[in-house]
């Protein structure tokens, strides 16, 4: 398991649609590669042998992570917990870039 990088820049507040979000899944080698969680933007760029194309997680990259159930306050407790998990691990471990402007608003 990757340990937590203590290099990490502050966190950026740049907002980014969905659609833009889409634009930095690593095909353009020019753009960093961004996965979003919980509306969070991480750049990921880092681990491209894990998150670029055709790799392992590259189904998460240009997407947010909870794509699959956008709103994750439905979700019940036990998957809830996961999703914060994944946060706080992404948290440790990648650049925060900026929010996502357009998806669902869950109170914390």
């Amino acid at each position: 398991m990757q340990a937590p990088r203590d290099d990490l820049a502050p966190p950026k507040d740049d907002r980014y649609t969905t659609e833009e979000l889409n634009l930095y899944d690593g095909t353009d080698p020019s753009k960093p590669i961004l996965v979003a969680i919980k509306g969070t933007i991480f750049d990921v760029s880092s681990k491209k042998d894990v998150y670029g194309p055709g790799r392992s997680y590259s189904i998460l990259r240009g997407k947010m992570g909870g794509d699959a159930v956008a709103d994750y306050s439905t979700l019940d407790a036990k998957d809830r917990k996961v999703l914060d998990d994944w946060h706080a691990f992404f948290t440790k471990r990648y650049n925060i870039v900026g929010k996502v402007s357009d998806g669902p608003v869950i109170p914390e």
